[in-house]
């Protein structure tokens, strides 16, 4: 999967809220880089080291994400099969969701 780089920040009218919540985000950051340390993955979402622990460990209790080690390094395997979670968006899968995200990067 592509690599990503650190993007600009946008100043967004309306406040500072997003679409995506920040398991989206870490996921994102995973499937992007399945070797990240959860510190830069912290820095990409803006969120603390210690709140991406709390849900790489949620995702793994919940069978979407699998950490494996690979030396001295975690990486980890998302199951793109797992359905989302919530009601209104049960009837698709966490790579349903994820593909949205790098069919549009391939692209460009």
């Amino acid at each position: 999967m592509p690599t990503h780089e650190s993007q600009p920040e946008r100043k967004t009218p309306g406040g500072e809220w997003t679409f995506l919540n920040n398991h989206t985000h870490v996921l994102l950051c995973l499937a992007r880089e399945p070797g990240a340390r959860l510190r830069d993955v912290a820095q990409l979402v803006g969120i603390t080291e210690r709140a991406v622990q709390k849900i790489v460990r949620e995702l793994e209790e919940s069978a979407v994400l699998q950490r494996f080690r690979d030396g001295r390094r975690n990486r980890y395997q998302i199951d793109l099969q797992q359905p989302l979670r919530h009601p209104l968006e049960s009837n698709f899968t966490v790579g349903e969701l994820l593909g949205l995200f790098f069919h549009k990067e391939e692209s460009n």
